[in-house]
């Protein structure tokens, strides 16, 4: 017996481990704006990683507005030096559903009255704009919205519009269930939920899901406590009993969210909850409910309606009947059109005297924009290096996106068919723009406007703009680009409007630029010494194709190197005979003797014979 029961032990504890292996965590990404080490805050010890991914911005000492701002002591700032939009663009995302919330902060060496209002976007879709006075609200100091990333990455960008700079305390990246918050067909991966409002009613203290020791993947959401609706309307009621089918995903509520609850009274037996909202949108309304007042011990015993600005949203809701059982928890959704500037949530009692509500959730609804072509985002993020753009235009995240925020100096379109936008001008003229022009401008396929004149462009115009099939005006004038002008502008087409003037171009002006002039379209190449070829310009001398020029190059470096190597030999051979002759030189006296010697011997020996012979004609001589 003992034995069997160790087993049964051994089989609970083994299903119990592999179901925890088998549940991975939520993936989880907080980061504390302007700390250079990691940090962890009490009262859960939570990780907040260093300050990272960042495009800009100054980190500086926080003042925290609201006692429910993460304590955390620095944050980020961007001034409007800088630029006007920057980002936090966060990589290896894993593709999902999350909550991303940003606490806002202030710079703890400024004004504390001088609060900084400036606007938000996640993934390109500006979802909140700071209002005047937000300092003095709990519930304004972060925003936060339930968004899905499917490309590997997340961008935050925070918008200026000049009043103050932007500064964040802290951003978190905190994963749900893919079907959280699921309101019905209308809810797709290209929603975006901004939350308006979270209420935890008839409690006191506001508190995350972590204090209530909520699923992770809850999302770690924020409850604002709100005892009651009005003065006198309603009264706060809690247990402690338990909660059951509280905790279900996908959306994973805290138990504890229902242990409080806000009650009606006899004297205003109607329960209403007001609050203000944008008006034309629609919102996503969740009502939670659990039975734990004690007087109500069945089903029937209370009975309400629920209305949205006045209209039936719920008839006839009966807690216990429709959750199954008293203290147990019940949600209740819908989606709802406010075209005024205030959103009420009101119950009406039918049966029993009295409505109860336990929280409340109210969501807009955005759709995400659509985003810029990637291709031609990297393309202009090339040119703003290239061009060693002004910090002052600020290009990061989305080009076109949010619509509110597009980048200076770039024309944006929206293309219905694919459903994207794509760049189809550039006014970058007189800006001091400085670098050269990337080949990559040619990336930008659907240009049909460049203007960087009275720039100091330098560095040769780029060939590959020729391949840029719409593009109807080229403006380069009065900047410092060099070489020849390539010939594949010629196959532009469309091209109306070409001012190459005010450079330091040289060559033949292409043909087929030269034969659309009769064509009405409007060239401008004067300002450049070397061009030449066409009515205005000087006369060039015999035409040369480009291989021609290349073989004349060619031959002409052959016959240099070889008359380089036809002098050293010459030199070589020179050196040769200069050494021989100094050798000679330094020999000659000592040959001049030894010539000399030979001969006196030979004459010397040709005298004696003569005497010999002599001697014997005559005869031996006698001496006395």
């Amino acid at each position: 017996m003992q034995r069997f029961a160790f087993l049964l032990w051994t089989l609970l504890f083994c299903l119990a481990f592999s179901t925890c292996i088998a549940r991975q965590a939520p993936w989880v990404m907080r980061i504390s704006c302007g700390a250079r080490l990691n940090v962890h805050t009490a009262p859960t010890n939570t990780l907040w990683y260093k300050d990272f991914a960042y495009t800009g911005g100054i980190p500086a000492n926080a003042t925290r507005p609201s006692y429910i701002s993460p304590p955390l002591k620095t944050l980020r700032y961007f001034p409007l030096s800088s630029g006007p939009n920057n980002c936090y663009n966060i990589n290896r995302v894993p593709k999902g559903h999350y909550t991303v919330r940003v606490f806002f902060g202030l710079d703890g060496h400024r004004n504390f009255d001088n609060e900084p209002l400036f606007d938000i976007s996640i993934e390109g879709t500006q979802i909140y704009s700071l209002k005047s006075g937000w300092t003095n609200h709990d519930d304004q100091v972060f925003t936060e919205a339930l968004v899905f990333l499917t490309d590997g990455t997340a961008s935050i960008c925070f918008h200026s519009t000049g009043h103050g700079d932007p500064a964040i305390l802290s951003i978190e990246i905190l994963q749900m269930e893919d079907r959280a918050y699921y309101f019905g067909p209308a809810w797709v991966q290209g929603i975006i939920l901004r939350t308006a409002a979270r209420l935890s009613c008839g409690n006191g203290k506001p508190k995350f899901d972590v204090d209530y020791s909520g699923d992770h993947w809850g999302g770690d959401r924020f409850w604002s406590p709100i005892k009651t609706f009005g003065q006198g309307s309603d009264l706060a009621r809690s247990t402690e009993s338990g909660i059951k089918k509280a905790s279900n995903a996908p959306n994973y509520y805290p138990e504890a969210l229902y242990q409080t609850a806000l009650v009606s009274t006899d004297t205003q037996p109607d329960l209403a909850y007001t609050m203000d909202v944008d008006p034309n949108r629609n919102y996503s309304i969740w009502l939670h409910f659990a039975e734990i007042d004690s007087s109500v011990t069945a089903a029937g015993k209370r009975v309400f309606d629920i209305l949205i600005n006045g209209d039936v949203a719920f008839e006839d809701i009966d807690i216990v009947k429709m959750s199954g059982d008293r203290y147990t928890a019940l949600v209740l959704n819908t989606t709802v059109t406010v075209s005024g500037r205030t959103l009420t949530i009101g119950l009406h009692p039918k049966k029993g005297s009295h409505a109860i509500i336990n929280a409340v959730e109210v969501f807009e609804i955005l759709t995400a924009e659509s985003k810029t072509v990637l291709e031609e985002v990297r393309a202009l993020q090339s040119l703003k290096s290239a061009l060693s753009l002004p910090l002052r235009f600020g290009w990061n995240g989305d080009p076109c996106v949010p619509q509110e925020h597009p980048w200076n100096g770039a024309d944006c379109h929206f293309d219905k068919t694919s459903s994207k936008w794509f760049i189809d001008g550039l006014s970058l003229d007189n800006q001091g723009l400085r670098g050269f022009l990337p080949n990559d401008i040619s990336r930008l396929r659907h240009l049909q406007n460049i203007n960087l004149s009275d720039n100091s462009i330098r560095g040769v115009v780029p060939p590959s703009i020729g391949t840029i099939p719409g593009l109807v005006v080229l403006d380069l004038s009065y900047n410092s680009f060099n070489g020849s002008i390539p010939e594949s502008l010629g196959q532009l087409t469309s091209l109306r409007r070409l001012n190459l003037n005010g450079n330091s171009l040289s060559g033949r002006v292409p043909a087929a630029l030269g034969g659309r002039l009769l064509h009405g379209a409007s060239f401008n190449f004067t300002d450049n010494a070397g061009l030449c070829g066409i009515p205005g310009l000087r006369t060039c001398g015999p035409h040369l194709s480009a291989g021609e020029k290349i073989g004349i190059a060619f031959g002409t470096s052959v016959a240099f190197l070889l008359m380089v190597i036809c002098s050293m030999c010459w030199w070589k051979r020179r050196q040769n005979i200069l050494r021989a002759q100094q050798i000679a030189e330094r020999g000659a006296p000592y040959a001049k003797a030894r010539t000399q010697l030979s001969h006196d011997i030979q004459m010397t020996r040709h005298y004696s014979h003569g005497n010999a012979r002599t001697a014997a004609e005559n005869g031996p001589s006698l001496l006395s």
